[in-house]
């Protein structure tokens, strides 16, 4: 055999002998998640009022209360539609402000943490692990307490998503400011340009497109989370669909009227907002 060939076989064996390594390592990783899956099945069996199993078979039972109850006063929809429409509109706002808001905020951050780009190199770890602290923080966390501090309302809903979203954006942003090319916040440098002019003229005008694509991105979010964070008393639609289903039989008409508005309303958004992200990005 010549050497060439004895080569080709010890690359082969090792090659066999890494993937089932990895198999290995893979199957392991499998079986961990799933003892660990069904472990934590059953301690919250255990927790739980009534076993699960025993009440699958009642799971549809609520949602069918609601639709067939919904479906004898559908004359009332129309009207509902109306008069939860200021509701929804606060919601709108609320999350057009935090996604604004945070954004921004994104922005500075993004440019403080991006390698070569930022003001003070030495504190890009202390604003790389402040964004994971705002990413890591639940909004509905945060409106909870802004809301025993400030009292209910939509202000604690805009606090809450905007620092969050500086935090998931401020990461997104840094990501695309890497990719930014160097030599025009070179030239600016070289001809005296502060630190605020290079980012303005020599960066900003190579991400901003990805910017806002990622920033129209959030916003769908930030319209969910919004109308999530109604429950916890922060205003907006998502206080009256809590409030309509609290009242339980009697109000089901109002509930379906406000999931029909919301699934309208995010379709729109998700359909306007991924037509101007792909013309952004693509330049379709």
């Amino acid at each position: 055999m010549t050497d060439a060939a004895m080569d080709t076989a010890a690359i082969r064996r090792n090659y066999l002998a890494m993937a089932r390594q990895k198999q290995t390592y893979g199957g392991i990783l499998l079986l961990v998640f799933v003892l660990l899956m069904a472990s934590g099945f059953m301690l919250a069996e255990q927790r739980n009022a009534g076993g699960f199993l025993e009440g699958i078979h009642q799971f549809f039972d609520f949602p069918a209360e609601v639709v067939s109850e919904a479906a004898r006063h559908a004359a009332n929809l129309p009207g509902l539609f109306i008069k939860f429409l200021p509701s929804l509109l606060e919601t709108i706002n609320i999350a057009a402000v935090s996604t604004l808001i945070g954004g921004l905020i994104a922005i500075m951050l993004s440019l403080l943490s991006t390698r070569g780009l930022a003001l003070w190199p030495r504190l890009i770890p202390l604003f790389r692990r402040s964004m994971d602290g705002m990413r890591a923080i639940p909004e509905i966390v945060i409106a909870l307490v802004l809301i025993f501090i400030l009292g209910g309302g939509p202000v604690p809903a805009m606090i809450a998503i905007a620092f969050h979203t500086a935090g998931a954006l401020g990461k997104l942003f840094s990501e695309v400011n890497e990719n930014a090319d160097l030599k025009p916040v070179e030239g600016l440098a070289s001809v005296g340009a502060t630190w605020g002019q290079r980012m303005w003229l020599g960066v900003v005008p190579q991400v901003a497109p990805n910017w806002l694509s990622y920033a129209l991105l959030r916003f769908e979010i930030n319209v969910r989370a919004s109308a999530i964070l109604g429950f916890v008393g922060s205003g907006g639609i998502g206080y009256d669909l809590k409030t309509a289903l609290q009242w339980g039989q009697g109000r089901y008409d109002e509930v379906i009227a406000i999931f029909i508005l919301l699934f309208i309303t995010i379709v729109i958004f998700d359909q306007t907002s991924s037509h101007y992200r792909n013309r952004l990005v693509k330049g379709a």
